[in-house]
């Protein structure tokens, strides 16, 4: 029998403006993805005040976008998320018996399926992720010819891992990937874009995710990093096999603990609330996220 972990997410978004905002449309990724391995069970959207047009449809990378107009005058603007979600656990492949990288950047480039053509788009710069030689030189050492793939990209994870500092104060969800790179510091949207520019700047496909983290632990285990807010990782492409995820804040492989909202190429795709105000001035964002593990009924 499957394995099947449980559980509800809160995500409470405010915006409180210091002067009223007579008008607000919104783009929303706060609905978790329907997945091989996720299931969304229930989901409910309530904002204040009540939009008075609201609309579901699906993006680009098939991720669910929900799009919201305000037009009454307001001072506190609220979106609470709330769904449950049952995840069965899905180990990942062994590292060193997954393909060689050349191999992956080859199928990707010949298209010789569709998943392969899908995955191609991901090898491109994207708005918030740039590729460079720098880049590619930084991890070319966990490269070498032949090596499987799922191995050298967790070299990346670690790397990120044990030479950058977790510092929610360092950056902002605008800051550069250059700027992240030469601070070593960040959260967990930077170092998902450190890793994924690193591995376009070889060749090779990889994809921004956002999430959800569980981050109750084990007796006797650390409390993972990234349970205040949404959170992020990356995945990398293997051709038959398909995504696999990564973690670099906190050099795992996801597996019972990373809930899936969005991907896309970088955080601008999938950036959890966007949009317009008229009005309103200054405003002060709060966003609380509390992500609870369900007990499986007997």
């Amino acid at each position: 029998m499957e394995r099947i972990m449980k559980y509800a997410i809160s995500h409470i978004t405010q915006y409180r403006y210091k002067q009223t905002a007579s008008l607000s449309h919104n783009e929303l990724f706060l609905i978790p993805r329907q997945t091989p391995v996720q299931h969304c069970m229930d989901h409910t959207l309530t904002l204040s005040p009540t939009p008075s047009a609201m609309s579901q449809r699906k993006d680009y990378f098939g991720n669910s976008v929900t799009a919201t107009t305000v037009q009454v005058p307001h001072t506190l603007f609220e979106i609470s998320a709330k769904s449950r979600v049952d995840l069965i656990p899905n180990p990942a492949p062994v590292p060193e018996e997954t393909v060689p990288w050349e191999q992956v950047i080859a199928a990707v480039r010949r298209h010789a399926t569709p998943e392969d053509l899908d995955a191609f788009q991901y090898v491109f710069p994207s708005p918030m992720i740039p590729v460079s030689d720098d880049l590619a030189r930084w991890v070319k050492d966990l490269f070498p010819p032949g090596a499987p793939l799922l191995a050298a990209a967790l070299g990346v994870t670690e790397r990120i891992f044990t030479r950058f500092t977790y510092d929610p104060g360092a950056t902002t969800t605008t800051t550069p990937v250059a700027t992240v790179f030469d601070l070593k510091r960040g959260v967990c949207q930077d170092f998902a874009h450190i890793a994924i520019a690193c591995l376009r700047s070889l060749g090779l496909p990889a994809r921004y995710v956002s999430g959800y983290l569980h981050t109750q632990p084990p007796p006797g285990k650390d409390r993972l990093k990234g349970a205040e807010a949404s959170h992020a990782w990356f995945a990398v492409y293997l051709p038959g096999t398909g995504w696999v995820d990564l973690d670099p804040t906190n050099n795992v492989i996801p597996f019972d603990q990373h809930l899936t909202l969005a991907w896309g190429r970088d955080y601008s795709d999938v950036t959890p609330v966007k949009g317009t105000v008229l009005g309103g001035g200054r405003h002060q964002l709060s966003v609380a996220v509390d992500v609870i593990r369900l007990r499986n009924p007997h």
